[in-house]
């Protein structure tokens, strides 16, 4: 035990709010105790945050949520095992128990010669502040009253809009501290903030509905309430009268908020987990060209109020920009300190996953790529889960617009799209300007030359 501090029963967070010292001192004993007990390495974090939530439908409260979490976990390692534990109560016998549980854990699993920390050596040592949390003093009442201009905002739009999957708001904030037995220590608050709206129309006794949201880490980064209701609105009427295709083969243009899943199916195939299980359609690509011309992707870990932002990974190695993808040539693998020993190479500083993907534009927004499609598909939302990792296959339901002369000529719905992921990666003929920035992957609209297209 730290001379001089008492470890608590809970922490309040109007009291200690964002203590970056207290969850410092948590993180110190825990480690001193796991190398007490004969831990050859460990790595603890110490974690704690409040959030509110709120839906109202049809201009009433459908639900309240308020949450306070506190967290403690630990790794360590008794020469080529480890053990695992974690806990929600941050008294000072829970610690002590939770890392007493991991070194027992650890004497029980199989050895393996690649275990252990990262190296010393790729510790993070710039501690810059990336402004990741703002704190909304927003009482719950003004929440519902903005929830309800929001969903309000949807029905203004038209008659046509008759019901709703309600409007909700939500804030939290937090603190963590991540540590090891290196003497890496390192932490911060962050914050996380939306809106969002459903609603459904109805014309001819069909109904359709669309939604939209935004989120932002700043207040002021969201997008306005009546806007999100408006967007939500707008989106769900313009889906009336969807209409069956015939199967075919035409251009598909995947809007910007699912275009970011391409570059997630992207990612994943050249992420260390899947590289090093030979789970992945893009083995081997280092220094190879995998798509085309048009995809540049660069990552960058300190764009301030990014939602992916850190000086650090989740094994305190440095974080570094870096040209991911260059004009379709994969630049670099996104590996953790185990991924990349397993592939005889160095940690990247991508334990925890990518951070900020910048998805490089061209100078055509949707509609200027809906005029370079000139005939093909819009697609504007995806259903299931259609990718295999492994061969590339891609399948999903699919809904959207068809474009005839350059333009929206109607709605779509009850459709599969097809292709594979190797060749939908090279047959990428531009991007678009209209860069959605909800989430961590930054892209505009992406056009596909083609891709197999079938009425359910």
């Amino acid at each position: 035990m730290i001379a001089g501090f008492t470890f608590p029963l809970s922490i309040d967070m109007k009291k200690n709010q964002f203590d970056l010292e207290h969850l410092k001192k948590i993180a110190d004993h825990a480690l001193d105790y796991a190398k007490k007990i004969g831990a050859t390495a460990s790595e603890v974090e110490v974690s704690f945050g409040t959030g509110k939530n709120i839906s109202v439908r049809l201009g009433a409260l459908e639900t309240l949520e308020i949450n306070r979490d506190k967290g403690f976990s630990v790794t360590l390692f008794n020469g080529q095992r480890k053990g695992s534990s974690s806990s929600s109560d941050l008294s000072i016998q829970s610690i002590d128990d939770t890392v007493d549980a991991a070194f027992n854990i650890a004497r029980y699993t199989a050895p393996d010669p690649l275990f252990g920390l990262a190296d010393k050596s790729l510790m993070a040592n710039n501690m810059k502040d990336l402004d990741l949390h703002n704190a909304w003093d927003i009482s719950i009442d003004h929440m519902i009253d903005l929830a309800k201009i929001c969903e309000a905002s949807a029905f203004d739009v038209s008659k046509k809009i008759t019901n709703s999957e309600g409007a909700s708001i939500s804030s939290s904030e937090g603190i963590f501290i991540y540590a090891n037995s290196h003497g890496f220590i390192g932490g911060y608050p962050t914050s996380r903030h939306s809106i969002g709206c459903s609603v459904i129309a109805e014309e001819k006794s069909m109904m359709q509905r669309d939604y939209w949201y935004s989120s932002a880490r700043h207040v002021v980064d969201l997008e306005p309430i009546d806007s999100v209701g408006r967007s939500a609105g707008n989106r769900t009427l313009s889906r009336l009268g969807a209409k069956k295709i015939h199967t075919c083969h035409a251009p598909v243009i995947f809007e910007a908020p699912i275009a970011k899943g391409l570059i997630s199916s992207l990612i994943s195939a050249i992420s260390g987990g899947n590289l090093y299980r030979q789970s992945s359609f893009l083995l081997d690509s280092l220094g190879k060209k995998v798509a085309s011309d048009q995809l540049t992707i660069e990552e960058d870990p300190f764009i301030l109020r990014g939602d992916a932002s850190s000086m650090f990974d989740d094994e305190g190695v440095a974080t570094h920009s870096r040209l991911l993808v260059d004009q379709g040539i994969i630049n670099g693998y996104l590996l953790s300190s185990y991924s990349a020993k397993k592939l005889g190479m160095q940690s990247t500083g991508n334990a925890g996953g990518a951070h900020n993907l910048i998805v490089k534009t061209g100078n055509q927004d949707l509609n200027g790529l809906i005029k370079t499609m000139h005939k093909g598909l819009l697609v504007t939302e995806l259903l299931g889960h259609g990718l295999n990792m492994v061969t590339g296959d891609y399948s999903r339901g699919a809904s959207g617009y068809w474009i005839e002369d350059g333009v929206i000529a109607y709605p779509v719905e009850e459709i599969t799209i097809a292709g594979n992921m190797k060749d939908m990666l090279k047959q990428i003929v531009a991007i678009g300007n209209d860069v959605y920035k909800n989430g961590s992957k930054h892209t505009g609209s992406i056009l596909l030359e083609t891709m197999s297209i079938a009425s359910s």
